[in-house]
Formats: C-alpha cells, sequence, structure tokens
C-alpha cells in the first residue's frame, strides 16, 4: 500500500513538472497551421533588391519558404543560415525560398551580413534588416533571439523558437530535417 502511494506521487509529480515546462516553452511568431501574417518590407542586404526596402513574403508568394528572424549574428546563426541556403539550393526546382530578418539596429550590421554572405559563399538565401521588434503581425516574442518558420502556401507548417544561447547544432539539424515538410511530395 505505500509503495503504491510513493509510485503514485512520484507520478504526479513527474506529471506536474512536464506541465510547467510544456507551459514556459517559448512561442514566437506564426504558429503551425496558422497563415502566415503578410507583406512586411525589411530593408534587403543581399538578393535582387539589394539596398532597398523590399517584401520577401510577397517575392516568394506561395512557394515553399524558410524564414529565421534573428537578434544578432552568431556562430550558430550563420550555420543555420548556410544549411539553409543549401536546402534552398538543392530544391530550386520548387521554388524554394528562404530569406533571414535581423531583428537589430546595430550600426553596420549591413556591412557585416554582406561579408558572412561573401565568406560564407551563400547563393540563395535573403539577408535583411528589420527594427528589432519585428514586423508587428508576426508577434516574434522579445525573448526569442532565434525564430525558424517553414511555410508553404501561406500555410505554418513548422515553428522553433529558441532563447539566448539556446540554438545548438542539434537543433539546426532538426529543422533541417523538417523542411521537407513544406516540400511538394514527389511522385
Amino acid at each position: 500500500m505505500k509503495m503504491n502511494r510513493i509510485v503514485g506521487m512520484s507520478l504526479a509529480a513527474a506529471l506536474l513538472v512536464s506541465t510547467v515546462f510544456a507551459a514556459e516553452a517559448l512561442q514566437s511568431g506564426p504558429q503551425v497551421n496558422q497563415d502566415v501574417p503578410g507583406p512586411f518590407h525589411p530593408l534587403n542586404v543581399t538578393g535582387k533588391a539589394a539596398g532597398k526596402k523590399n517584401c520577401l513574403y510577397c517575392q516568394n508568394g506561395s512557394n515553399p519558404v524558410a524564414v529565421v528572424f534573428a537578434r544578432e549574428v552568431t556562430p550558430e546563426v550563420t550555420k543555420l543560415i548556410k544549411k539553409l541556403d543549401e536546402c534552398t539550393a538543392k530544391n530550386t526546382e520548387c521554388r524554394m525560398g528562404s530569406y533571414v530578418v535581423f531583428l537589430c539596429d546595430k550600426e553596420g550590421l549591413d556591412k557585416d551580413l554582406k561579408e558572412m554572405a561573401d565568406k560564407e559563399k551563400l547563393e540563395k538565401i535573403i539577408l535583411s534588416i528589420d527594427n528589432p521588434a519585428g514586423p508587428e503581425e508576426y508577434k516574434i516574442s522579445k525573448d526569442a533571439d532565434v525564430t525558424v518558420v517553414l511555410y508553404t502556401k501561406h500555410i505554418v507548417k513548422s515553428n522553433r523558437a529558441f532563447k539566448k544561447g539556446e540554438l545548438k547544432d542539434q537543433d539546426i539539424e532538426a529543422i533541417v530535417k523538417e523542411v521537407p515538410k513544406i516540400l511538394p511530395d514527389k511522385k
């Protein structure tokens, strides 16, 4: 009888802890199965509209898209960008697009991003800059250092958000493994 009570209390404690952790999961940006909010106009640093404010949401239309909202350039963010650029290059036949919006007003960031694009030999992903709050309708959490949204036909298929320092190699690999969710089925 005493053993059953201990087991029951242990299970209840485990359930409570898992519920607390689930409630604390960081939510940032449009969530899975939601519509992507729509147009906004960040300053494009790379791509066809480099040096201009351009709507990357509009430019990509209903194609499969990987978008990253990041607060700063870190080695992990750079690695993520490189991997998504590779995915985009591999999926040009389905017109996959990808872009990064740096939510930062750091002086000289545009120059740093151009240098990164050259150094990493980025081919397809577009780097851009917007205000630190990000586009209002996208509801990017102020606690999110990195938010990754994968969508197609303007519907979110994957959303991952990370606090400062949380994005790790295994997370980057998991994001890359989710890219097929936005690609058309190959027959």
